[in-house]
């Protein structure tokens, strides 16, 4: 299963925004990590400015490299414009739905959550965390584990209606995904534009 286990604070920093979830180093170090990390520094090139952008969406939805890639070639291969569908992809994969819906505070989290065979997807368990949920599946939590407590506090006080493309049912813990967002209803801060035209240089 693809994610990143390296030092998660660092990463933040370094695109100073909390990508991974609720950072404490980051609120106090709002700067890139390193000597000079809070000193002027060099202009970044083009392409730098867009391997910086890939990195943060890998990083952001905890893809690797290879993963990455065949997503982006998926999106290509799709009707709309790449770079919205390469993160209407993203967005529905299985670990990311189970993160949207409040079953988990981080998308690491919810990948486990999916990994340890706590989630089901239209009653069945679905273990692979980049299964890709379609308009109209329902995901939702096993029996067994609906009494989980990283599961109940994570849905304590969740706000379910920030996602107008995910409809919520407390009493059977599960989310159905009514529709593709549109990329207006996508929070993530990312420009994806920059990460379509990195790619059309390889």
């Amino acid at each position: 299963m693809a994610r990143y286990i390296g030092p998660k604070s660092k990463i933040a920093r370094k695109f100073g925004e909390p990508i991974f979830g609720p950072d404490k180093v980051l609120s106090k170090k709002n700067y890139p990590p390193g000597q000079h990390g809070n000193s002027r520094r060099r202009k970044t090139s083009e392409y730098g400015i867009q391997l910086r952008e890939k990195q943060r969406a890998k990083y952001t939805y905890g893809v690797l490299e290879k993963q990455f890639r065949l997503t982006f070639e998926k999106a290509v291969r799709s009707r709309g414009i790449t770079g919205e569908v390469l993160l209407q992809l993203l967005e529905s994969r299985l670990d990311n739905i189970v993160y949207r819906l409040g079953l988990s505070p981080t998308r690491a989290g919810a990948r486990q959550l999916v990994s340890h065979r706590h989630i089901v997807v239209n009653g069945k368990v679905v273990n692979i965390a980049s299964y890709t949920v379609k308009p109209g599946d329902v995901v939702g939590v096993r029996e067994k584990a609906k009494s989980m407590e990283v599961i109940v506090d994570s849905l304590n006080g969740f706000n379910h209606s920030k996602y107008p493309w995910l409809e919520w049912d407390k009493g059977t813990m599960s989310g159905k995904y009514l529709h593709v967002p549109e990329r207006s209803d996508i929070p993530e801060s990312i420009k994806e534009q920059l990460i379509v035209e990195l790619y059309s240089k390889q």
